[in-house]
């Protein structure tokens, strides 16, 4: 009897246009670090003005980091597909934009279409939105992703580390967002509890 192959393990990483543009770079970084997985790169056209203008980093810079390049306006594109398998896909960052389309189902480019395929197959779908503060649209939107199965992950700084850069900062939010996908080993050091004396 024929064995059937199994698929490669598959990660899509948007980047969008808002600030925090590090955190989609260094996951493709730290994917490209770690391997075995098959990354799938999407990048808008706002999300480009900010990794030039935040990082000063070109096309030529950032799309070696990933497997596979799609272009934003390529709705016929492999992702587009449930039939396509991956592990997920993480938003980093998010615009507020880009989650009104996914709350909303507006499935108007290839971003916002595999997000919504993540959805309706049931993978995990992480975005790291971007803004403050909040307005109720941008509540009720990452109230209606969360309905639907997304994980709503504002890139917010633990201080609990004790980081001494913002390097550090940025890695830990990573190395949380990659732990969401079971990839491997926990890349986040687990908490162990406050040492000290108790009143």
């Amino acid at each position: 009897m024929e064995t059937r192959a199994a698929a490669p393990r598959r990660l899509i990483v948007a980047i969008t246009g808002a600030t925090g543009a590090i955190y989609g770079v260094r996951i493709l970084e730290t994917l490209r670090r770690l391997g075995g997985v098959e990354s799938h790169l999407l990048i808008s056209s706002a999300g480009w003005l900010n990794i030039q203008h935040e990082l000063q980093l070109s096309k030529e810079d950032v799309h070696p980091l990933a497997d596979v390049v799609h272009s934003v306006r390529d709705v016929g594109a492999s992702i587009a597909s449930g039939s396509f398998a991956t592990e997920g896909m993480i938003v980093a960052p998010c615009s507020m934009r880009t989650l009104a389309s996914v709350a909303h189902g507006l499935s108007d480019n290839l971003i916002t279409r595999a997000a919504d395929v993540t959805l309706k197959e049931r993978r995990r779908l992480v975005l790291l939105v971007r803004e403050t503060p909040f307005n109720l649209a941008h509540l009720r939107n990452m109230t209606a992703v969360t309905e639907m199965g997304g994980v709503i992950f504002p890139p917010v700084p633990a201080f609990y580390n004790q980081p001494s850069s913002i390097d550090e900062m940025v890695d830990h939010t990573v190395a949380r967002v990659l732990d969401l996908f079971a990839l491997g080993p926990a890349l986040s050091p687990a908490w162990t509890g406050l040492r000290g004396t108790q009143d």
